[in-house]
């Protein structure tokens, strides 16, 4: 039961988030402030405040449940996690420091020398970023709306309007502080939960030897199964391209490195992000393993009839948790939701006033008087996708992953084509672009349309950003041949 301690606790939290974004909002005199924080914010914070973005509530409520209905093999995503910061580290940080930029997109007009391009890229990100947004927002808010008793249209809107006010006025060192402290309640929740478990049933060393006796703790799967996600083809493989999709390409991300010192600096926040990380992962699929220990080895309590994997964790959360303990894991729950709205609307307001509009930070406090106007209106537009989530009754998930792989995997094949391509035309790279799109709605359809796929079944989720980048890659380096063969020909003839 949520009792008055556990609202006081929460409702502290709330302020302290306002009270950073307050704070550090002092020095923002110009946009290169508000949006990078002057190039000189730690490297320990970026690092925290990477992971903190990519975490989300979903892997709070999500790896957990993962583990209760199967077992760990997801682990093997931090493989995965490993090779794209390499990739990121030697290809991705170097350039976008040494470039002279303020937006990951504008590469490409330096590249292509085309803006349409730029904006192109600008308008995949928004859109695979915002729906991404309202997704991660109406997650964590329908379990606080049955945690709390309240309704879930107000969940979304106090959470929301929390991460909007701090983030209006502190801008990127706003969203840095507080993924900070947002990072340490969010992992101390999840080291606190799985004590608490762990002493329910005799111990660590106890409840780790029902956990592996039940087959929970298997994190290995050798299988070059492609159709399985679980496997190390497609957790090591096909999820290092997401990953090096999210980490080199994301302007979340980008931004984060530009607001380091040096490149030097930058590759040590992303090291660090990606130790956190795994450290996260490993974390809370321990807390998964121990509520099945929990519940269905040691038998400490029981759970209600017909209750889903989904709503095991949130049911301990109320019901099990000692006084003021609930108050902080929901704390911990607002903690990841507002870690992930905050980011997003920053990112997208410098996109926004860079890419779109092309207002460079010469036109002084104009430029960040607008960028705050963004940062409300994108933070509405977040809270409008989280509502429409809660209307839809498909898989949102299955949706998700879709535009994930419509958008990020071209974005990436752009960025490859802008390091290491030259002399291609903007309508090529226009060109290539859809047509890796169209290659994803082959293999996936259209969910959200209802639109089968013609090569359904073949490939697991993990694979879609790799078809659609490696598709827009293909295309665009036969243009290139073709180009040089006519070239060839028409100089022979």
């Amino acid at each position: 039961m949520f009792t008055v301690v556990d609202w006081a606790v929460l409702a502290a939290y709330l302020l302290f988030s306002l009270a950073i974004g307050l704070w550090v909002s002092r020095g923002n005199k110009n946009l290169k402030e508000y949006m990078f924080g002057g190039g000189a914010i730690p490297w320990v914070a970026v690092g925290i405040s990477l992971i903190a973005t990519s975490v989300s509530a979903t892997t709070f409520l999500g790896a957990p449940a993962d583990v209760y209905g199967d077992n760990m093999t997801f682990l093997m995503f931090q493989i995965g996690a490993l090779l794209s910061i390499v990739v990121v580290g030697f290809v991705f940080i170097p350039r976008f420091r040494t470039a002279g930029i303020n937006s990951a997109y504008e590469l490409f007009e330096v590249r292509f020398g085309s803006k349409a391009v730029r904006r192109l890229a600008a308008v995949f990100y928004c859109m695979h970023l915002l729906l991404r947004t309202g997704i991660l927002l109406y997650a964590p808010s329908l379990v606080l709306a049955q945690i709390l008793h309240v309704d879930l249209k107000l969940a979304i809107i106090v959470s929301a309007a929390v991460a909007i006010f701090y983030t209006w006025f502190g801008g990127i060192k706003a969203v840095i502080w507080t993924d900070v402290m947002q990072f340490c309640v969010f992992f101390g929740g999840g080291v606190l939960v799985l004590v608490l478990i762990s002493n329910a049933v005799g111990g660590f060393g106890e409840m780790a030897a029902l956990a592996s006796e039940a087959g929970k703790t298997k994190w290995w799967d050798a299988s070059m199964d492609i159709s399985n996600a679980r496997t190390l083809i497609s957790a090591g493989f096909a999820y290092a391209i997401l990953e090096i999709a999210i980490r080199g390409c994301d302007q979340q991300f980008v931004q984060r490195y530009l607001s380091c010192k040096d490149v030097k600096a930058a590759n040590r926040s992303s090291v660090l992000s990606m130790v956190l990380g795994c450290a996260v992962s490993i974390l809370f699929y321990w807390v998964g393993a121990a509520l099945y220990v929990y519940y269905k080895m040691a038998h400490v309590a029981t759970l209600p009839e017909g209750i889903g994997q989904n709503d095991v964790f949130p049911y301990y959360i109320v019901n099990c948790l000692p006084v003021g303990v609930t108050g902080l894991i929901v704390a911990a729950i607002c903690a990841a939701a507002m870690s992930s709205l905050s980011g997003a609307i920053n990112s997208l307001s410098n996109t926004s006033e860079h890419d779109f509009l092309g207002w460079e930070e010469s036109k002084g406090m104009g430029g960040l008087k607008r960028a705050k106007i963004w940062t409300v209106i994108w933070g509405v537009l977040g809270v409008f996708f989280a509502l429409f989530a809660a209307t839809q009754q498909g898989s949102l998930l299955k949706n998700a992953l879709f535009f994930t792989g419509l958008f990020t995997g071209p974005l990436l094949g752009m960025f490859l084509l802008a390091f290491f391509v030259k002399g291609l035309k903007s309508w090529q790279v226009v060109v290539s672009v859809f047509c890796g799109m169209a290659s994803l709605v082959l293999i996936q359809g259209i969910p959200v349309f209802g639109v089968p796929a013609v090569l359904g079944g073949i490939f697991s989720w993990p694979w879609m950003p790799f078809i659609s980048m490696t598709t827009t890659v293909v295309v665009a380096l036969l243009f290139k041949f073709f180009e040089i063969l006519v070239g060839l020909l028409t100089k022979k003839d």
